[in-house]
């Protein structure tokens, strides 16, 4: 039964983005062919309508078909008309979904820090490109010191999402970690943490330089699961444990985009100190989820 709902739930998905693919295609080619920017902008409104018209199906179907176990804590006083960057712990694909049925409509369409490879799957990798979801190459640190230019491609990227984002309200989701938490990815990084891998302070210090004064706030979320290992085949199956999902706003201090994280050693430290406390919070919430779970 497991295996026919996971089965029923791929065709679901695969329809729903096979549907809205149509529009994304048209509305992509106009957008390509079209170089007036006031005239691209109206075209990206029509992307953002049809990809939160796909969330919202997807989301629909999820939850009248699997029924998810799922307790979320957020903010009452969030809109649409507000800027916000989401900074979250990651441990499965499914978080993208649980952080949609938490945040969906009720902040702006959201833009993610991507892998560049996510480019290349079907219909979806056309809708992170056309949405203008900012692509990070992560090169190893053996190739930027090889080649140190490497180093801006990503900050180019980030540059140019905040640029845009200026014009329209605009939610930016940043899983800091980098990649999906497993035990092993923990011990070979020498985590600190019990639960959480080592974050990512660069794309985040950026978005705040450059975007800080628009920004309504940071949500911190925190995604929990009382499977040790989720995967979203399990989700997908309707078999996935208790997910829980907290998200609380933190004010942005006024340091935080007074200064250049990447010119400036002071600030940098300052950053990586507050993030990490940051983390040692999540790590301790995660905790004692677990001992509850």
């Amino acid at each position: 039964m497991a295996i026919f709902k996971g089965l029923v739930s791929i065709l679901l998905l695969t329809l729903n983005t096979l549907f809205w693919g149509v529009p994304l295609i048209l509305l992509t080619f106009l957008k390509v062919i079209i170089p007036v920017r006031r005239y691209r902008n109206w075209i990206l409104k029509g992307l953002c309508a049809v990809a939160l018209n796909w969330i919202g199906v997807n989301l629909w179907w999820m939850k009248h078909w699997l029924k998810p176990q799922v307790n979320f804590s957020v903010p009452d006083n969030l809109s649409p008309q507000q800027w916000w960057l989401v900074i979250s712990n990651h441990r499965s694909w499914t978080d993208i979904f649980i952080l949609m049925m938490a945040l969906h409509r009720r902040i702006p369409m959201p833009r993610f820090f991507l892998k560049r490879q996510l480019i290349w799957i079907p219909i979806v990798g056309l809708a992170f490109w056309a949405l203008e979801f900012p692509f990070m190459r992560r090169y190893s640190r053996e190739q930027i010191t090889k080649q140190p230019k490497l180093v801006t491609i990503d900050r180019h990227s980030t540059e140019q999402m905040c640029r845009q984002a200026r014009h329209a309200p605009i939610t930016i989701i940043n899983f800091i970690e980098g990649t999906r938490f497993t035990a092993v990815k923990r011990d070979v990084q020498q985590s600190p943490y019990q639960h959480l891998l080592r974050p990512k302070a660069g794309g985040v210090a950026q978005v705040l330089s450059l975007l800080g004064d628009r920004l309504n706030g940071i949500l911190d979320v925190t995604i929990s699961y009382a499977n040790p290992s989720p995967t979203f085949w399990g989700f997908l199956c309707g078999q996935e444990a208790p997910i829980t999902l907290n998200a609380r706003p933190l004010a942005i201090p006024q340091w935080m985009h007074e200064s250049n994280y990447h010119e400036e050693k002071q600030h940098k430290e300052r950053f990586h100190a507050w993030i990490n406390s940051l983390w040692m919070e999540k790590d301790a919430l995660l905790d004692s989820q677990t001992d509850h779970a």
